[in-house]
This record gives structure tokens, sequence and C-alpha cells, in this order.
């Protein structure tokens, strides 16, 4: 009997050790998730990575899965909290979908964008544990250059949201002005870098060197903010001929009525009237939310709102769709005094599962089966130049506020000031403040005054250093005017793009080789 008991404590302590550590790498991402909206802990991100790295550089497993299998469970704590926002799109009624079907949609995209960013976690993982008998300082600068060059890789694609970056919006301006050098990677770098630093304390702690682990976190984590501190003071010194006094309008449509009867009354009366109060208001330009007019560009010209522009005589940008063929697009046209359209963006990031269903071919029979979503809409060009009557200007219309790219593009092509156009309404609140968050860290890395009009909120006015001079309720009808000033600069980002995450990379293969070198040399 006291054979077979200590025999099941056995068994049941290796079933302890071996979940143990998936347990702790689940709580680790879930302290990564709450760093943004609605928590906003932002401080947990620079040593919530710190578990998973000592997991997997202290994995014992040969098998190469073990590490893979941690990183993939500490993404998922991590991006399935901060996307949990996805969840709001259902009840999808307002589509015509019903409930049962909604929630499978719901828990389909929710999983499966989580699993996304499981697997570009797992495979740092997977390469990190290849590393584990390489020098701490060595494998602190490989494991920040893979980090950086996965989120580079993930970025490129449809899915993206939860940069390690965005974990410091809005909260931690000071080191988001550090995007101005190399954009988002900057700050992702630094963050897994110190997280490296810091696991590396714990690994090494019985090692004399290890306080010299924690004491490079430190300084990098004091010297970052130092400098993002001097960028953040420095004064805007905008020329007053420069200034333009920009109307926005927060329509407050909710979803389930936007193609209704009643929400296109709702649309036509609020917008007009939002228009008109504004125009009497002396602005430049008035900012309409994405699909603010559920109409077609050939449609616009007979509306109410396009009347009152005739006779008011102020530029609007109106959200609608524009044709391409048979397909159509969500754009932005810009209306002249005249009531004349004299400018159209089309959105190119069109959001996955929602606007069109990547992966058709593997994916799309299931979606077909679950949903009668049409998926007629088409990407926009990539190299879009929006001109108006009042300058060139950055244009990101809903999930493009995600991609820096879009807008470093647009703004290295001579764009003075940042349009985002949003319809949040599908989700939740805690959405709404991501893409906010979002936004502000597009103004800061391209430094731009940027505008921001969504259906149901959050609207907002945010200068180039990343304040928030206004930011609307949620679910209201609004208007308000802000003076913003159109830029020219350009930041370092803005002229080089992300130069950092391949410079990381070729330093830290370098440092490889020439660590392999010496150590053949030795033996």
């Amino acid at each position: 009997m006291l054979a077979m008991l200590k025999t099941l404590n056995k068994k049941q302590g290796e079933r302890l050790s071996f979940f143990l550590p998936f347990g702790l790498s689940f709580l680790s991402g879930i302290a990564m998730g709450i760093t943004v909206a609605p928590v906003g802990a932002w401080f947990f991100a620079w040593f919530a990575l710190a578990p998973l790295w000592v997991l997997v550089v202290k994995s014992t497993r040969k098998k190469i899965s073990h590490p893979i299998l941690l990183g993939f469970t500490w993404a998922i704590g991590y991006h399935g909290v901060a996307l949990a926002w996805i969840t709001g799109i259902h009840p999808m009624d307002w589509l015509g979908v019903p409930w049962w079907p909604s929630l499978a949609i719901t828990l389909f995209c929710w999983t499966f964008i989580s699993c996304w960013g499981g697997i570009l976690v797992g495979l740092w993982a997977g390469l990190m544990a290849r590393l584990t008998q390489q020098k701490p300082v060595l494998r602190v600068l490989m494991g920040t250059a893979l980090w950086c060059a996965l989120e580079s890789l993930w970025s490129a694609g449809p899915l993206w949201w939860s940069s390690l970056a965005y974990t410091q919006s809005p909260q931690n301006l000071v080191i988001l002005h550090l995007g101005q050098i190399s954009g988002t990677t900057t700050i992702t770098a630094l963050i897994v870098a110190i997280n490296g630093l810091i696991a590396e304390f714990w690994i090494n702690r019985h090692s004399r060197k290890k306080l010299s682990y924690l004491a490079a976190a430190c300084v990098i984590f004091i010297i970052s903010h130092l400098i993002g501190f001097y960028l953040y003071t420095q004064p805007l010194q905008d020329n007053p001929s420069t200034a333009l006094k920009i109307g926005i309008i927060q329509g407050n449509i909710p979803n389930k009525i936007k193609l209704l009867p009643e929400g296109l009354r709702r649309a036509i009366t609020g917008y007009t009237e939002g228009y008109e109060k504004l125009a009497t208001q002396g602005v430049d330009g008035i900012l309409t939310p994405e699909g603010a007019l559920p109409f077609f560009q050939r449609d616009l010209k007979n509306t109410p709102l396009l009347a009152a522009v005739r006779e008011k005589g102020v530029i609007v940008w109106v959200g609608a769709f524009g044709e391409r063929g048979k397909s159509y697009t969500n754009s932005l046209f810009t209306v002249a005094g005249n009531g004349e359209i004299i400018s159209r963006y089309d959105k190119s990031k069109l959001v996955p599962l929602g606007e069109y269903i990547p992966f058709e071919q593997i994916i799309g029979g299931l979606i077909q089966r679950l949903s009668p979503l049409d998926e007629h809409q088409v990407h926009g060009a990539s190299n879009q130049i929006f001109d108006t009557p009042l300058g060139r200007v950055i244009v990101g219309i809903c999930y493009e506020s995600a991609f820096p790219e879009i807008f470093r593009r647009q703004a290295a092509a001579g764009g003075q000031f940042i349009l985002s156009s949003s319809n949040d309404a599908h989700y939740t609140a805690a959405m709404s403040a991501q893409h906010h968050a979002q936004d502000i860290m597009r103004a800061i890395e391209t430094d731009r005054w940027a505008v921001r009009a969504t259906n149901t909120g959050y609207s907002a006015f945010v200068n180039p250093h990343g304040k928030t001079l206004w930011i609307s309720g949620y679910n209201t009808y609004e208007t308000h005017t802000e003076t913003i000033y159109r830029r020219p600069t350009q930041t370092l980002y803005v002229r080089w793009g992300d130069w950092l995450m391949p410079l990381l990379l070729i330093a830290s293969t370098l440092a490889w080789v020439a660590a392999r070198t010496i150590s053949d040399e030795q033996t």
C-alpha cells in the first residue's frame, strides 16, 4: 500500500511539474493582456514577458514542442484578454445572423485571432529554445531581434492589432515618443530587452554577474524614458498660418438600425444638421465617421448633406461607399464647397472575417455555412494620395489605425495632418479605447495633428505629442471643433521607416557568428 501511495504521489507530482509552467505562462500572458484598455495597467508590460523567457530558457526537454507550447499558452493569455472586445460583435442580428450562429462566429473569430497571435509567440519561443547555450547578453540581443522581426512579419499580413508597443498607449506618452525613431519596433525592442534582462537576472541568480543584468535593465529603462521625455517636451512651434479649424460629427447610429429606414433617416438628419451647425461656427472642414452615409458615391449628390454643402460652402469629408466594377470600397470622399466630390480614399486594410474572408479557400466554406455575409468589398490601393483644398492629408479608415506603415507612407508623401474615420459600434467600449490608443501612436510617430471621428465613440483630437485635447462620450451624438495645424516635418521613422528591426537582426547574427568563432578557437 505504501509503495502504491508513493507511486501515486510521484505521478501527481509529475503532472503538477508538467502543467505548472503552462499555468505560469498563461498567467503572465494575462498580465500582459491587462496593460491595455479597459484596465490599462501599462507598467506590467515591462516584466510580464520575463516568466515566459525563464521557462523557455530553463526548459530541460529536448523536444522543441515544449517551449513552442509555452509560448503559445502565453500568447493565448495575452491576445485572448487584450482582444476580448471582439466578442462585442455578438449578437449579429443587425446582419440577419441568428443568435446561435452569431455566437459560433464570434467564438471562432476570438479563438482564431488569439491562436494567430499564439503562432507568433510560439515560433519565438521555439527559436529561443535553440539559444539556451548562448551567453545571456547575446540571448537578450537575439531574443529581442527575433521578436521584432516576427512582429514586423505579422504586421505585414491581414491580421494585426496587438503589438507589444501598444501596451504603453495612451498612458506612457513619454516612451511612445521613441516611435519617432523607428516606429513601434523601438518600443517593442525596449520592452522585450528589459524583460529579457530581468529574466536573465533570475536565471543566473547564483552567478556573480546577476546584478549586472538587473542593473542593465534599470539603466535602459531610465535612459529610454529620459530620451522620450526630451522629445515629449519639445515645443510644437506651429505657425498660425497653418492653422485649421476642424469639426467632427459623431452620428451615433447603432449598427442594428444602420441599414434600416430608421437608421438612414437618423444618419441623413444627424449629419446634415451637424454639418449646418458646425458650418456656422466658421470651421474650415468637417469630418464624418466611416460609412456615415451608407450610400454609393453616385447617390451622394442627391442627399440633403451635399445640398447643405452647396449652400454653406464648407468642405466635408464623407464616409460612404465607392464602386469598382461589380465590387465596392469603403471610402472617404472630399466634398468641396460647391458640392463636388474632388478626391477619394479607399480603405486598403479590411477587417478579416468582417469585411472579407482571409484564407478564403480554407475557411470560406465554414463562414458561408454560418453567415449570410456578402464578401464583395475590395481593398483600396496601397499607394493612395489624398489631396484636398486644405492640403494633402493622411487618411486611416478604422482598422488601418493598427498599421503604422500606412500613415508613415502618406506622411513621407507630404501628408500634413491625420484624418481617422471609424465605426466601432459593433464592438465594446474597450475596443474603441484601444483604437484611440492606436491613433495616438500614429500621431506621435508621424509628428502630426490627428482628428478622429467615429460613429459611436470615441471621437477625439490629438496633438503631435499624443495629448488628447478632447474626447467624446460613448454612444452619444456629438459635434465638436478644435484648431489643428498642418505640419511638414518628417521624423526619422517617416524618412527611413522601420530601420531598427533589420539592424537588430544583422547585429545579432554578427554577434552569434563571432561567439561561435571564439568558441571554436577555444576548443
